[in-house]
């Protein structure tokens, strides 16, 4: 089975500075993060605090969820960090 995303839900975690986001594989929740450093490389004019990184995640949702796609290796881990 294939991981997917069926649920559009995002948060901020300031303490971690990373946008946060799950997919799915079969009926196992997948976490993954991805910081503020790697968002600006896809928008460089991105701006600070929570409203600008989540902006811009949307901005690039589709483009993220290939990265997490590509990072995702079935097996017992079970949050991952894109870079």
């Amino acid at each position: 089975m294939k991981l997917n995303f069926p649920n559009p839900s995002r948060s901020y975690d300031d303490s971690r500075h990373c946008v946060c986001f799950w997919g799915y594989d079969g009926s196992r929740e997948i976490a993954f993060q991805i910081g503020d450093a790697a968002l600006s490389s896809f928008n460089p004019q991105m701006g600070s605090g929570e409203s600008a990184v989540l902006a811009a995640f949307d901005l690039y949702r589709e483009r993220i969820l290939l990265k997490a796609e590509d990072l995702y290796v079935r097996g017992s881990q079970n949050i991952f960090k894109i870079s």
